[in-house]
């Protein structure tokens, strides 16, 4: 089925708002972007065993399963989110387990252990108190020959802070998390209170490049790939804006830091 009979028969599907907007653009990166960029650098679909931590609604995982993936297993912690994944997967008749997991807390299944090829954690790991632990736990998934492809926005990039969640006059203001963090609540309390909790949440975790790449050196992967977005891929279908990497002549760690709006790492156990 082509992209926009799928597209179509979602919008004919009576799901919310919400879940088939967050469907749509996971499914359209996925297909556009994310599976093109894993066979550019040698890495086949079919046949192949993928898991996806904090998939959301699955959209990322429809594609991969609609590329002959043989075992497709979506996780989060958002049943509901779940559940939307599920009819939609029905609806199509695919084979898509969704089950809800945390990464850190709750034990690996032993029939998950050692079984995936590939497994996926899109915006996730800059949400989690612990990002060692679960790429420890991430490791215990994946194959001696397996792949984990990562992404997250740096936290001192422009919206790093997820600021743009809160849904107040702080939502638009690039960097304003950089602000001492007594101020910034001062900012951001007036915001959604589950989103406005967050983003102070994340002021704490503040999880950098420099962070980031420390933990894949303590947690038994190597880098095999990474790029760094001015804008992120993503922004086409949450905007219409065409992505942008970040220059080579530009890619000295402060200016990463504080310019990608998507650092993109595929990393191999070693």
């Amino acid at each position: 089925m082509e992209k926009e009979e799928v597209i179509k028969k979602i919008d004919e599907m009576g799901l919310s708002w919400y879940n088939s907007y967050f469907w749509k653009y996971q499914y359209q990166l996925a297909l556009d972007y994310i599976i093109p960029y894993l066979n550019s650098l040698g890495i086949q679909i079919a046949g192949k065993a993928v898991c996806e931590i904090g998939s959301a609604e699955g959209g990322v995982l429809f594609a991969f399963a609609q590329q002959s993936a043989k075992v497709c297993i979506a996780t989060d912690i958002v049943e509901s989110r779940l559940q939307a994944g599920r009819a939609i997967a029905e609806a199509f008749a695919l084979n898509i387990m969704f089950q809800r997991h945390d990464i850190l807390t709750d034990p690996i299944p032993l029939d998950w252990k050692k079984k995936f090829d590939l497994v996926l954690l899109r915006d996730v790991i800059e949400h989690l108190d612990k990002p060692a632990v679960a790429l420890q736990q991430i490791s215990e998934l994946l194959k001696d020959d397996g792949y984990l492809y990562v992404t997250f926005p740096p936290y001192y990039s422009p919206f790093g802070g997820h600021q743009h969640q809160l849904e107040n006059f702080a939502s638009k203001i690039p960097y304003i998390h950089w602000l001492p963090q007594n101020l910034f609540y001062q900012v951001v309390k007036n915001g959604r209170p589950a989103d406005a909790k967050e983003v102070l949440r994340l002021k704490s975790i503040c999880l950098t490049i420099k962070k980031f790449t420390e933990f894949i050196s303590k947690s038994g992967f190597e880098i095999v790939d990474e790029q760094y977005f001015l804008i992120r891929p993503v922004y086409k279908y949450k905007f219409g804006l065409k992505s942008i990497k970040i220059p080579n002549f530009l890619k000295i760690n402060l200016f990463k830091e504080i310019l990608a709006s998507e650092a993109s790492y595929l990393l191999k156990k070693k």
